[in-house]
């Protein structure tokens, strides 16, 4: 169609690289306090907070992004939205295991031996010494959320007014099966193969006898 590839892989990969680092953010904000609070309190709070991470882990990550997109219809801010909330479960059980093994270390009881509030226990003593594992998950979590995103608009599930990977690859395949079931059709059709034998050569004579020869 005369289009700029280069320029569209350029272009693509800047809104492929955005939806992936808003998406993992986002992740990030939901993930982080449910994990922390869940492994610093523990008990029934655990348990609730938990039963609720393991639902999102046992619904398949892709099928349920094909679902909300669905629902919310295609656009930058639907895709966001669903990798999201596909996406924050690990970060949840990371962070939990990460603060309950911290909790339990001397400078935590020193500060609940002060009377620090829970709250600022968690921010200002727990979650900067879970930042290491938090950071090597996030860089993972954007590279998933660009493939996430590039099927979805392989699949026409992308936003059409925005270009990126997935649908230049969609694009492209789609119009190559338009192209084959053209080239297909045309060979397949009857007038089609007639008109060409008119155009290339004469229509051969019968190499029957006429029915009057056969009589004599």
């Amino acid at each position: 169609m005369g289009r700029d590839l280069a320029s569209g892989l350029a272009h693509g990969a800047a809104v492929s690289l955005l939806i992936g680092l808003v998406s993992t953010v986002v992740s990030l904000l939901i993930g982080i306090p449910i994990g922390a609070i869940s492994g610093y309190f523990g008990g029934w709070v655990d348990d609730v907070l938990m039963r609720f991470t393991e639902f999102f882990q046992s619904v398949p990550n892709f099928a349920l992004a094909v679902v909300l997109v669905a629902i919310f219809q295609p656009s930058i801010t639907s895709i966001v939205i669903s990798i999201a909330v596909v996406s924050w479960p690990p970060v949840a059980r990371l962070l939990r295991g990460e603060v309950m093994s911290i909790k339990s270390r001397e400078f935590v009881e020193a500060a609940v031996l002060s009377g620090q509030t829970h709250t600022t226990i968690i921010w200002r003593q727990i979650l900067p010494n879970t930042l290491s594992p938090i950071i090597v998950l996030s860089s993972m979590m954007v590279a998933a959320a660009i493939l996430i995103e590039s099927s979805l608009s392989f699949l026409g599930l992308g936003d059409r007014n925005v270009m990126s990977w997935g649908y230049i690859i969609g694009a492209a395949a789609r119009s190559s099966v338009r192209l084959v079931g053209k080239l297909l059709s045309g060979a397949c059709d009857p007038a089609h193969g007639s008109r060409a034998q008119s155009r290339g050569r004469r229509p051969e004579r019968c190499s029957q006898p006429a029915p009057c020869a056969q009589g004599r």
